[in-house]
């Protein structure tokens, strides 16, 4: 099958071996994959990522040797099964599935896999168990936003808000939009929304934001409510950012690292300590969540249409991943491999 493959530090397009079905898995065809920021970070830090995983029980770390196909957003057309499988959805029907495959020695993540390619190719094999069928008509396209959706939202969950909270998101890319999603949907208010792009900006209003800020121009953290206790998003990932809201932040703020920061960064406790903050990592999402996420842009409660700024093949996957470095233009590309 064609696939836009991570190879020798490059992104190409090259032939690849079809994927096969074991038991318990299902041959999908790929409709569309949504690039996400990870997969940007991942090429251009492959090597420190790669020992990285070598230090944290239970990841397999990817061969560099070998090809990778990222792409981990994704809604597929189910082909084929596998032996044994229980075949619950017909050929033809639009799925979405948490990108993870079960193994006897752990879970393999699809698209940050050798053995298990990702949706910038024409196929990929999904667990059966984890299959989602796409509700209500609703488009690939906006199915495939389930999945980065879902981590926004996960974000929210773990912040543990009450209602006497008061929520700033730092960083309006997908995450941060995500973000703004659930503290809607949560009926926490103000939402304050802070990113350097107005195009971004404008996106964090259609998704739920009463108050941006360009940071440029003002703090956003004085438009925070006296008396309530500030519940921090950094979503944004970049070294450097995690101390300016350690300073930045007021006493007893809860700070939320929803960001993947995949270099080597740089705080100071004592702020932390003066202040008395609250550090929550997190990570993904459950499969509650994930389903959840999938009907809410089924019920359209998402404005899926404003988040995708454009559509590529394989072709032109190495240009969108240039190109999205560029707030301005982009919010969320997707590759539909067959076009």
């Amino acid at each position: 099958m064609r696939a836009a493959v991570l190879r020798g530090g490059d992104i190409v397009v090259a032939d690849v071996p079809a994927p096969v079905p074991a038991a318990g898995q299902v041959l999908v065809k790929t409709l569309c994959c949504g690039i996400c920021g990870s997969d940007l970070h991942y090429a251009k830090h492959a090597p420190h990522m790669v020992e990285l995983s070598k230090r944290i029980p239970g990841r397999l770390p990817l061969d560099l040797s070998r090809d990778v196909v990222f792409g981990h957003e994704f809604c597929g057309e189910v082909l084929d099964y596998g032996p044994g499988a229980e075949r619950k959805f017909k050929p033809g029907t639009l799925v979405c599935s948490m990108p993870v495959i079960p193994q006897a020695d752990g879970h393999r993540t699809v698209g940050y896999s050798n053995d298990f390619p990702g949706g910038y190719g024409e196929q990929m094999v999904l667990a059966e168990p984890l299959l989602l069928e796409v509700p209500n008509g609703l488009s690939a396209e906006h199915a495939a936003l389930t999945e980065p959706l879902a981590v926004g939202i996960h974000a929210v969950e773990k912040a543990a808000l009450q209602e006497n909270d008061a929520p700033l998101v730092v960083g309006c890319g997908p995450v941060g939009l995500a973000a703004i999603v659930g503290l809607r949907l949560k009926g926490i208010h103000p939402i304050i929304a802070a990113d350097f792009s107005p195009k971004r900006r404008e996106l964090a209003v259609k998704m739920g934001a009463d108050i941006v800020i360009d940071p440029k121009l003002e703090s956003p953290y004085a438009k925070l409510t006296p008396g309530k206790r500030a519940v921090i998003f950094e979503c944004v990932g970049v070294p450097g950012l995690l101390q300016q809201v350690f300073e930045a932040a007021p006493r007893d703020a809860r700070i939320v690292v929803a960001g993947v920061c995949m270099e080597p960064d740089r705080i100071e406790p004592l702020f932390g300590i003066v202040k008395e903050l609250s550090l929550q990592f997190v990570l993904g999402y459950t499969p509650d969540e994930f389903a959840r996420c999938l009907r809410l842009l089924a019920e359209g409660q998402v404005e899926a249409d404003a988040l995708i700024t454009g559509k590529v093949g394989l072709a032109e996957v190495k240009g969108a991943f240039e190109e999205l470095a560029n707030p301005e233009r982009h919010t969320k590309i997707l590759v539909e491999p067959w076009r």
